[in-house]
């Protein structure tokens, strides 16, 4: 019986460690395309086969829960725009340190677009040296946050949850690294990690809407869940709290463009 389950374990490793640098393969393999073509397939394409899994029952039961006022067809065209948008994430993902970012000074075409409030914003927090608690949620492309922190050249200690294929992990990591300032996987040391790049004046990034079973209880839609409490430990040290909240605007003369706020 040890042998058979010391064979079964490898064999499942093995078969991760497949899977894994297979997606890793894919995920370069979109950077041969151009991103506005396949972010508009793969919009398309999930919003066909998202309906038919069964995360798409699971997200049913969540958005009648927050919006008990919207009918099935409202709620239904919530979610076909869900998975239409989790598609456009992952094709763009494989080019973040592509995306173009507004710059006042050369007011050409780009993919991430903020209005002048915003701007000064991100400059007053650059520019005052003082620590920031940046926090988000998975709305539109969620990685901008960080890329337009970094663009601004704020120290940025990013913590993000590492994918649990090491192919697909590395693969994350390469293209992150240089576009987004300091990851930080989460794990037992990522608080002392991020608390010390507080305490030397820099900003530490977080998304906070993910149930966290170490977490505390808290009520969401009159519902019990659990959240991570960084946030509020981190607030402790009486570092202001910045939100940040990126969106998707329609331009009729061109492409899906990324906004930010």
């Amino acid at each position: 019986m040890p042998a058979k389950g010391h064979l079964r374990r490898r064999l499942v490793a093995m078969l991760d460690a497949a899977v894994g640098k297979l997606a890793a393969l894919g995920l370069r393999g979109l950077r041969r395309f151009d991103r506005k073509h396949t972010a508009d397939f793969a919009g398309r394409f999930l919003r066909q086969i998202g309906p038919c899994l069964p995360e798409h029952k699971v997200g049913r039961t969540n958005l009648q829960a927050a919006y008990p006022e919207k009918s099935p067809a409202e709620v239904e065209q919530i979610l076909r725009g869900v998975w239409d948008n989790l598609g456009r994430f992952g094709a763009e993902f494989a080019h973040l340190d592509r995306l173009t970012i507004h710059d006042p000074r050369d007011p050409k075409p780009c993919d991430i677009e903020f209005d002048h409030e915003t701007r000064v914003r991100f400059e007053t927090i650059r520019d005052s040296g003082k620590p920031v608690l940046m926090f988000a949620a998975h709305l539109g492309n969620w990685e901008l946050p960080a890329l337009v922190a970094h663009h601004y050249g704020l120290k940025v200690s990013v913590l993000y949850r590492r994918p649990n294929l090491p192919a697909v992990a590395d693969a994350v990591v390469d293209m992150r690294a240089g576009c987004m300032g300091t990851l930080v996987a989460s794990g037992t040391e990522a608080p002392f990690v991020l608390a010390k790049s507080l305490e030397e004046g820099g900003v530490a990034g977080m998304l906070v809407d993910q149930y966290d079973r170490r977490g505390v209880d808290v009520q969401f839609f009159g519902r019990p869940a659990r959240t991570s409490a960084r946030h509020s430990r981190k607030r402790r040290s009486q570092c202001p709290l910045q939100r940040a909240r990126p969106r998707e605007a329609s331009d009729r003369a061109g492409p899906l463009r990324r906004t930010f706020q």
